[in-house]
């Protein structure tokens, strides 16, 4: 992969602002841009650090330059980009058809091997075949060893890997071992042995079928670690708010993907698997208070399973996938309180609820999917101020169907929550129609069913978060039925909790707002003095 420098480059190693210059047709713009992008954020795994010099230790391989938007209109290369080339340790050429046609890509070819005989040029061939590919002034030295970025090549995993041991100047082989035991995925290692004749063929054709079928193997551990990482460790890391966590939890899964070659090249299962942990991505930013971003990514996933259902329409999974993706999407216009976009997300939701129940309206996960689907217009209604009767009926009709689901079998915690979390929208509802004392007996029901679940299990940071919810809901009515006394005595206790919280985790703006809004009701009850 190139030359490695010279003991005489000493003085241009200290001078030298990038660490390769890319050069590339306009034509290949875009595979340049990912191609840079997937280099300057590459870290290298920690046990091959000690091999970069002093003061690139970090992990990462540094700048590069590929800067070349005023060379269409220009006669020869620019100041810039002949700077840039004078200030680089090693030359990226990305090789085509329409590289080998380019001028711009071998003016920059010859300018650099003049400029620096002994640093490494790296070939990638990102189209067409090495012959119709590679520039003339390339292969001047012969023909290079070329990172072959195609997918009947090397790849783009391979082919990158190939690229970043070249420009850091480590062999391949450590890279492609040390890679492999950071990131949950399995790498194809060929390793080019000097034996003869008939037994290197058998030993070879022996070793691709062992490596596949270990690639398979691995393949189908990630997917199950992954799947863990949806469920039962999100479970687990919402339990003890550590939304930092469950943050590096989401990006390592995508990680995963990410270095998967093409999104159609994944199986169904694995897409959307993909979706859904741009769903928790999400849904961890909106936490955060990050609307852009969360909005970002419930697009994505929306995209996703609304092609994977349309390609399988019958398919429950299907549907209940892309039924995240509209009650997500519809959340954000929610946020922002644009009903008209909400609504029309969240009847797609209760429509793709109901055909859940058409295949099986036993199921339990289902039926809860229901739920929530008329727990949501339920919430609507309220929110964007629709008749008090009218409101009622739809809290009163998803209140209904989340008892329903406790009938299917055992009292769980979910289910639990999910039946407390309406009693406290029906209170909302009555309240809305000024009955204020059924609404107190409504919030007082929440509560019970929290308080017991807290008992059996209290240090769940989740539950403690539903109780502040409750509280601030209890003191609310107490206030509106003048019973002020018991509201701040109430409000004091959960300021305690919320502060416990808010120092659990730092990042978690919920909490922080909870505190703040828990502290302003304090003092707006401490102004109105006693009760009357």
């Amino acid at each position: 992969m190139g030359a490695v420098l010279g003991k005489g480059d000493a003085i241009g190693i200290e001078r030298a602002r990038f660490r390769a210059f890319v050069s590339y047709s306009h034509a290949d713009a875009a595979i340049a841009k990912k191609l840079h992008q997937k280099i300057e954020t590459y870290k290298l795994p920690k046990l091959l650090r000690a091999m970069q010099p002093e003061g690139e230790r970090d992990g990462r391989l540094g700048r590069l330059f590929r800067d070349r938007e005023d060379l269409p209109a220009a006669l020869d290369l620019s100041e810039s980009v002949k700077a840039a080339l004078s200030q680089s340790l090693a030359l990226i050429v990305l090789c085509s058809p329409n590289a080998k046609s380019s001028p711009w890509v071998a003016k920059e070819i010859d300018l650099f091997r003049q400029l620096h005989p002994d640093r490494p040029i790296l070939a990638a061939l990102v189209k067409g075949e090495p012959k119709d590919a590679f520039p003339e002034a390339l292969l001047r030295a012969g023909e290079p060893l070329a990172a072959d970025l195609r997918k009947e090549g090397d790849g783009w995993r391979l082919g990158m890997l190939k690229l970043i041991a070249g420009v850091a100047e480590i062999p391949l082989d450590a890279l492609i071992r040390r890679d492999t035991q950071r990131h949950i995925r399995s790498v194809m290692t060929v390793t080019l042995a000097t034996t003869l004749g008939l037994i290197f063929m058998i030993g070879m054709t022996v070793f691709a079928i062992q490596q596949r079928n270990e690639a398979q193997h691995q393949q189908a551990q990630a997917e199950r670690l992954i799947e863990y990482m949806l469920t039962d460790l999100r479970t687990k890391l919402k339990s003890v708010g550590r939304l930092d966590v469950m943050t590096d939890v989401n990006e390592q899964a995508m990680d995963y993907y990410e270095y998967q070659s093409d999104l159609s090249d994944m199986s169904i299962d694995s897409l959307e698997r993909r979706a859904r942990i741009l769903h928790a991505m999400g849904e961890d930013d909106e936490k955060r208070s990050n609307l852009a971003m969360a909005s970002e990514k419930f697009d994505q996933a929306y995209r996703m399973t609304e092609v994977l259902l349309a390609r399988d329409p019958g398919n429950p999974k299907r549907i209940f996938g892309h039924a995240q993706s509209e009650y997500w999407v519809g959340y954000i216009a929610y946020l922002k309180k644009d009903w008209r976009e909400t609504e029309e997300r969240w009847r797609n939701y209760e429509a793709l609820a109901s055909r859940l129940l058409k295949i099986d309206n036993r199921k339990k996960e289902w039926l809860r999917e229901a739920g929530y689907a008329q727990g949501n217009l339920c919430t609507l209604s309220i929110e964007s101020n629709r008749p008090a009767t009218v409101s009622i009926r739809k809290c009163y009709d998803a209140l209904k169907r989340m008892k329903s689901v406790l009938e299917l079998g055992q009292a769980d915690q979910k289910s639990l929550m999910d039946v407390a979390n309406r009693y406290g929208w029906m209170a909302l509802a009555v309240e809305a129609d000024l009955d204020y004392s059924l609404g107190l007996k409504y919030r007082r029901d929440h509560e019970k069913i929290v308080d017991d679940l807290l008992a059996n299990d209290p240090k769940n940071a989740e539950l403690k978060d539903t109780w502040l919810t409750a509280q601030m809901s209890m003191a609310q009515s107490e206030v509106r039925l003048t019973q002020r006394t018991a509201a701040e005595s109430r409000l004091l206790a959960a300021a305690k909790i919320a502060r416990e919280l808010t120092q659990l985790d730092g990042n978690n703006n919920l909490w922080k707002t909870r505190l703040t809004q828990i502290e302003t009701q304090i003092a707006e009850i401490s102004k109105q003095g006693p009760n009357k």
